[in-house]
């Protein structure tokens, strides 16, 4: 054990300055043995840091490695299992417990004393020794001593001090002096020992020669206690002194701060007051304008505006505590909320009959508006109540009651007063976009309201849904009876495809665009002023400098607003401005509806001028204001537009479908292909830079399609001309319409219809030139079929249905005289089946022509191929028949 100890020394601790104390041989219990060793250490350096290191063999068993160390300040407790009898096995408790099995009882009870030891000496915090034999630990380490604390090491723990350099000398000194300290030190320590007994003798000699002074010194100590007390004794009287002039000092100082304590109050009173009457007294010039304030003039308003204000600012001052037990202060406060209440009750009997008068004078001027399509201008109403703006804020930070009070009042009055006006106002657009009511200069009569003609005929218009539910007859009359020449309530396709330019009645459909477009233009600034007068008035504006930039009154006194960006309110307020444009323009949704439904019943086709133009307001209204009445309305009725355009042209597909042809004349161009191109021209007209250009592209899409297929339809159920024809003529037609207008999202099906009219018309060609050389035509076929089956070419003319004789035979048929004529007989049956309005004959006769002169030359191949040196010709040459079809043409 002593050689491992030393080279545990030399390998692991020297190196980390640290010096082996005691060691013990041990293996974890209840597990396979697997030995290690347990170091007791202490550092070289100060402080002493104490350790326990686990220290174990390398796997290859050839050098000791340092495998974990705890600090001895950590252990808590060490458990010996048994104090009386011999057992290898303990427990050493750190932050978890470590259980051990020494390698004998006398290596544990040695290490267990180390640790005591250096516990005992190092440590202020003890260790609980459990179960451990007295006598282990009965030794102790007197600080100061030097004490063995492991066996075998007896300089391990002791306090080693170095020898300064004086020490040194002294020693070396004495150690020259005499020749034999080194070679015999015994005699040396002797002579060292016979010295100092020498120099103790004389110390002592010299203390007892000294008693005679040490008494004198006694005396003089004596002498100065008693000095020490006289000083004491006047230090006292002094005090006494020093005492009374205390005591005196503090009874001025008291008297001082309490006259500095009252001074200060009195300020701080004084600096109350001035406060009080500063923030909580109201001129007698603004009690008098709440009071007798003339409400109906500028200067008044102004007056009444400034002491509101005062008054506001004398009730909203903050009160500081036990401000509100002053009786002054409350007289001052009740003064404040009589004058508060009797200004509100004045205020809102003023401006309720504010209303009334305005009413009464605008109610007077709605006549002069009756004969024109527009609506009565309230902006003289909203200039002269703006001028209470301010005490409208005022009453509805102080009084809400009466604040929503007089908004209920100004949403009841200016509800009746709207629509009234806007009732009047739809009747004239309905009578305008009839147009049957005309006075002796051109101009559009005015019918009294109760007794018009048109009110009980569109009774029926008026609704929820603003749709057609009465009977059509009434209305219908009034709309369409007034010209023999008009057409009828419901275009079609097939209609226009029969009518002239001149019968499309462009002026009525220009007449309904510009009224229509003149409702929304009349309704729209309407809206809006009265939703920015509202917001103004009400003060229900979140960030006022944001939400609208400075008015401009023109010389007629018409208010424009010349912002655009939008108006910012905080949700309630944005809530409350939305209820009250509701209920004021109630009616303005059904009337729209109505105004919709009509001019629908006259001519779905409008549906598109309608489209156009409520999508351009609706896009116009959310930009100035995002979610406000205007948008919101318009939005709703743009829905019910939308829903007649998408009506109309499923009616027009409807009608497509249901289409009649006659089985005893040609078919030529069908009415509704006609009627397509004339829609397209117009919904262009119409959608040009439109913002809903994508409806009518869908829309577009539908009716094509409807068409495409129905062409088919009539080409395969007709029976005077021939299939072919009619998809040639009708796919032709719809592929210059599409060539012209250049649709975008048409160009496949204009492509399309290009590929069918080039089928149909090489379909056309080569069935109809089978009938002039229809003979040759099945001679030719049969030797083609013959090559088919597998006959060499050279060998066709063996064939007893195509030798020669027979080829000559067929071709003598067909001289160039037989040529001719029949090429005249087919020219004329072209001629039948062709329609005068597409033009086609020229182009077909000259795609016979090509095709003629394509078979005659596969004609004379087969010959030369099928019968070489036969000599066989035709009858006429390709000059000939250059000559027949020139001849033809020219002649007819």
């Amino acid at each position: 054990m002593t050689a491992i100890k030393h080279a545990l020394q030399r390998d692991i601790f020297t190196p980390n300055d640290e010096r082996l104390l005691s060691i013990v041989n041990v293996c974890k219990a209840g597990k396979k043995k697997k030995n290690c060793f347990l170091c007791a250490t202490v550092t070289t350096e100060r402080p002493v840091q104490v350790k326990v290191v686990k220290v174990k063999k390398s796997d290859k068993g050839d050098f000791y490695k340092r495998q974990m160390a705890w600090e001895l300040r950590d252990l808590t407790e060490v458990d010996a299992k048994d104090a009386t009898k011999e057992n290898p096995e303990f427990d050493l408790h750190f932050e978890k417990v470590y259980r051990w099995v020494a390698s004998s009882t006398a290596e544990k009870n040695s290490f267990i004393s180390c640790i005591w030891k250096l516990n005992q000496r190092y440590l202020r915090k003890k260790v609980e020794f459990v179960n451990v034999s007295p006598q282990l630990l009965e030794e102790s380490v007197p600080s100061g001593e030097s004490q063995s604390v492991a066996g075998g090491d007896e300089d391990a723990l002791d306090d080693y001090q170095e020898l300064n350099t004086r020490e040194e000398q002294d020693i070396e000194s004495m150690m020259e002096v005499c020749e034999y300290a080194i070679s015999n030190a015994e005699a040396f320590a002797e002579k060292l020992s016979r010295e100092l007994q020498v120099l103790d003798g004389a110390n002592i000699q010299s203390i007892m020669a000294s008693e005679k002074q040490v008494n004198i010194l006694m005396q003089l100590l004596d002498q100065a206690l008693s000095e020490v007390d006289n000083i004491e004794g006047k230090l006292l009287s002094y005090e006494e002194m020093l005492q009374s002039v205390k005591e005196q000092m503090d009874q001025i100082s008291q008297s001082n701060r309490l006259i500095q304590i009252s001074n200060t109050n009195n300020g701080k009173l004084l600096d109350e007051i001035q406060f009080l009457v500063n923030y909580m007294d109201l001129s007698k010039g603004h009690i008098k304008a709440l009071q007798e304030g003339d409400l109906s003039s500028p200067k008044g308003i102004e007056a009444c505006i400034n002491a509101s204000e005062a008054l506001s600012q004398c009730m909203n001052v903050a009160l500081k505590p036990g401000h509100d037990k002053l009786m002054a202060v409350k007289q001052q406060q009740h003064l404040f909320s009589e004058l508060r209440d009797a200004f509100a009750r004045r205020l809102t009997n003023h401006l309720n009959n504010v209303f009334v008068h305005q009413g009464h004078d605008q109610s007077s001027t709605l006549s002069q508006h009756t004969a024109d399509l527009t609506l009565p201008k309230h902006s003289p109403l909203h200039r002269d109540l703006l001028r209470y703006a301010k005490l409208m804020e005022w009453l509805k930070n102080t009084q809400r009651e009466k604040y929503e009070g007089l908004s209920r009042t100004y949403v009841d009055y200016m509800t009746r007063l709207y629509e009234r006006e806007i009732k009047d106002f739809f009747e004239v657009a309905k009578i305008k976009m009839a147009g049957t009511s005309k006075d002796g200069k051109g101009k559009f009569a005015t019918l009294p309201r109760k007794e018009s003609a048109l009110k009980q005929e569109t009774e029926s218009l008026h609704g929820s849904s603003g749709k057609l539910t009465g009977s059509t007859s009434s209305l219908n009359k009034l709309a369409v009876s007034s010209s023999n020449s008009r057409r009828s309530q419901s275009s079609s396709l097939l209609d226009m495809g029969n009518m002239s330019a001149s019968d499309l009645d462009v002026a009525d459909r220009t007449r309904f665009d510009k009224i229509f477009e003149q409702v929304l233009s009349e309704l729209e600034p309407l809206c809006l002023a009265e939703q920015d007068f509202i917001s103004k008035f009400f003060k229900l504006q979140q960030n006022p400098t944001l939400a609208q930039a400075e008015n401009v009154d023109d010389a007629d006194g018409t208010v424009h607003s010349r912002s655009t960006s939008e108006h910012r309110f905080s949700i309630s307020d944005k809530d409350m401005v939305r209820m009250m444009m509701n209920k004021i323009f109630q009616s303005i949704e059904t009337e729209l509806n109505s105004l919709i439904a009509l001019g629908d019943k006259i001519d779905s086709f409008n549906s598109l001028y309608m489209l156009v133009k409520m999508s351009h307001h609706v896009w116009t209204a959310e930009n100035v204001d995002p979610g406000s009445y205007l948008s919101t309305t318009l939005g709703n009725v743009l829905v019910t537009v939308k829903r007649n355009f998408d009506k109309c042209i499923s009616g027009q597909i409807r009608q497509m479908e249901e289409v009649k042809i006659s089985k005893k004349s040609k078919v030529g161009i069908l009415p509704f292909v006609t009627g397509f191109e004339e829609f397209a021209k117009l919904a262009e007209a119409i959608f040009r830079n439109a913002e809903r250009r994508g409806d009518l592209d869908k829309a577009y899409i539908k009716l094509i399609r409807a068409v495409f297929h129905n062409v088919e339809k009539v080409a395969n159920e007709s029976q005077k001309t021939p299939r072919d024809v009619v998809m040639m003529e009708n796919f032709h037609h719809i592929f210059s319409t599409l060539s012209s207008l250049k649709i975008s999202c048409l160009e496949a099906e204009r492509k399309e219809a290009k590929q069918k009219y080039t089928e149909h018309l090489q379909s056309y060609v080569i069935n109809s030139l089978g009938q002039p050389l229809e003979k040759l035509n099945h001679f030719f076929e049969g030797v083609e079929a013959r090559v088919a089956q597998g006959v060499r070419e050279e060998e066709v003319s063996y064939q007893l249905a195509f030798n020669k004789q027979e080829l000559r035979k067929v071709i003598k048929e067909y001289p160039g005289k037989e040529v001719k004529k029949g090429l005249d007989n087919l020219y004329r049956k072209v001629d039948k089946h062709l329609c005068d309005e597409e033009s086609l004959l020229q182009v077909v006769w000259h795609s016979m022509q090509d095709e003629f002169i394509r078979q005659y030359k596969h004609f004379e191949g087969l010959i030369n191929r099928c019968y070489p040196g036969s000599g066989i010709t035709m009858e006429f040459t390709i000059l000939d028949m250059l000559e027949y079809f020139s001849s033809i043409a020219q002649s007819h």
